[in-house]
């Protein structure tokens, strides 16, 4: 199977915080199965840019990161109700920043690793359950750069950090309406000192919505937790749904923070229509550390096609 997907954001200087803000991300995913085995190529891109006013002018902050993925999973067991594997992968991952135009060396990252990871999916009637637990290795191969923060002992391209998770859907219906409800949580745990890039963030679409992303909170450690009840609108395919999100993180540099949780809400559509995957939504932070710039209401939207 291929698919490619792109998500895109963007935020007018009219809000709180100052300055226009925007991002793109673009996706690509290619998998071969193979008796027991899948193997799974994928690679994204990801650039950002904002713009910030000075005393005299405004500055330009950008910045683009590109990585890739090739993962294999072997299927352990399987049965009527249960589906259990493992997989190894290896990883690659740069990103480069800049100031109106010019690179900030001190900020370029190469890098590069190795994970391994245990899945299981568990099926009560029609409800899913599905826990996993990762570990993630760097080795500094590929001519991976050296992180700046190692001189400081604050970081390393060699990180080490371990993630689990759990994750139940539980389908109902109320007057031959379909339902959904879903609850999630994941958490992080670090090994070794970590860069900001490996640290675990919140504030955005795909952690705390409600969030524009422009500010998130970051610390080694932290957990998030996401909860979504959808309605499929007459059994069409098109789910309208609601969403509240919280997250906290742990970080060895608390004084620097000025909080350590958030939660948001969401309400938004998703479906199919013309062979083409939509999901859009408006966002609304819920609570926040005083002094944490966000927009009062955040929409977004994400598209792809599979083919």
């Amino acid at each position: 199977m291929f698919y490619i997907s792109g998500t895109r954001t963007f935020k007018r200087n009219s809000d709180d915080a100052e300055g226009d803000y925007g991002s793109k991300n673009i996706s690509l995913y290619y998998s071969i199965p193979w008796k027991n085995y899948l193997l799974i190529l994928s690679g994204s891109k990801y650039s950002y840019h904002q713009t910030v006013a000075g005393a005299f002018e405004s500055y330009t902050y950008s910045g683009e990161s590109q990585q890739m993925k090739a993962n294999l999973s072997r299927l352990l067991s399987r049965g009527s109700l249960h589906k259990t594997y493992v997989n190894a992968a290896l990883w690659t991952k740069k990103s480069h920043n800049y100031i109106n135009d010019t690179e900030i060396e001190v900020q370029r990252r190469r890098i590069a690793g190795w994970e391994v990871g245990l899945n299981h999916t568990q099926y009560i009637g029609e409800t899913v359950l599905q826990l996993f637990a990762n570990y993630k290795r760097g080795t500094g191969g590929n001519k991976s750069l050296p992180a700046p923060e190692e001189a400081f002992g604050e970081g390393t391209s060699r990180m080490q950090i371990f993630t689990a998770g759990v994750d139940f859907t539980y389908p109902f219906t109320i007057g031959n309406q379909p339902f959904r409800f879903n609850t999630s949580w994941n958490g992080q745990w670090n090994g070794t000192p970590l860069t900001q890039q490996d640290k675990f963030s919140i504030g955005g679409r795909y952690t705390v919505r409600g969030f524009d992303g422009e500010l998130s909170l970051s610390g080694e450690k932290g957990w998030l937790w996401r909860n979504e009840l959808g309605w499929n609108i007459a059994n069409k395919g098109h789910e309208l749904y609601l969403g509240i999100d919280r997250g906290k993180v742990h970080s060895s540099q608390e004084e620097l923070q000025i909080g350590d949780s958030l939660m948001g809400g969401v309400i938004g559509l998703r479906g199919k229509l013309w062979g083409i995957n939509y999901d859009y939504f408006v966002g609304v932070p819920i609570k926040k550390p005083e002094g944490f710039r966000t927009s009062h209401v955040t929409t977004g939207f994400n598209v792809s096609y599979r083919f």
